[in-house]
């Protein structure tokens, strides 16, 4: 369980998980704009962050960079996802793949910010994150949209998950407290869905579910 940022009088604790040092100095700059008196940590390779996050330090955000040494693709992420589970994790990363963008959020990321992005959008991002919100940027949710191809039918054990949820009428907010996963995955997630199924709403998306079921899919 993390701290709720800004509560009491303890500072909300922030990891940068980053080994560039030119920009963990820009976040170091940044991160006070949008969290006054944040307790700011570094971690430089993947090992180090999970031992940070596994350690007895409590952390309200975690910014990444998904090209850490000792990292897979998004295997810091995902460990992290297990290990802490309810913290907000902002990805601050220079990939610019749709694809990745798409993993990346239905990975359990609150955010995907570019390393291009103003330093303006990336504190606005994170006042809207350390308040409890997701943030994706507009020209990243088009191209999430438009990530998958049109008429593929697998769905992942994620999506049949929440699809089975949306079948019984459950909103976005309620599957992802379900699930332990971000509105905005599970947007991201619905959408997917939509595609893959060739449905334009949630009532033909739960009539295909059950049929699905009732095929054993």
């Amino acid at each position: 369980m993390t701290n709720t940022p800004g509560a009491g009088s303890t500072p909300p604790r922030v990891l940068i998980a980053d080994d560039h040092p030119l920009y963990c100095d820009a976040l170091r700059a940044v991160v006070p704009q949008a969290c006054a008196g944040a307790d700011i940590r570094e971690a430089t390779s993947q090992e180090e962050v999970l031992a940070a996050v596994a350690g007895a330090a409590c952390f309200d955000l975690v910014l990444l960079d998904l090209n850490l040494p000792g990292a897979t693709g998004l295997s810091c992420l995902h460990a992290l996802r297990r290990l802490a589970p309810t913290t907000p994790i902002v990805v601050v990363s220079a990939v610019g793949d749709p694809k990745v963008m798409q993993d990346v959020i239905m990975g359990g990321a609150s955010a995907f910010i570019p390393k291009s992005a103003p330093s303006q959008v990336l504190i606005n991002a994170l006042k809207v994150i350390i308040a409890g919100g997701t943030y994706v940027p507009t020209g990243i949710v088009a191209a999430l949209r438009n990530a998958d191809p049109p008429g593929h039918s697998d769905l992942t054990l994620r999506q049949r998950r929440v699809l089975e949820l949306l079948s019984t009428g459950l909103s976005n907010k309620r599957i992802a407290r379900e699930l332990g996963i971000s509105e905005i995955t599970v947007k991201a997630h619905v959408s997917a869905i939509f595609r893959k199924l060739g449905v334009t709403n949630r009532t033909e998306a739960g009539l295909e579910a059950r049929r699905l079921l009732d095929a054993n899919y």
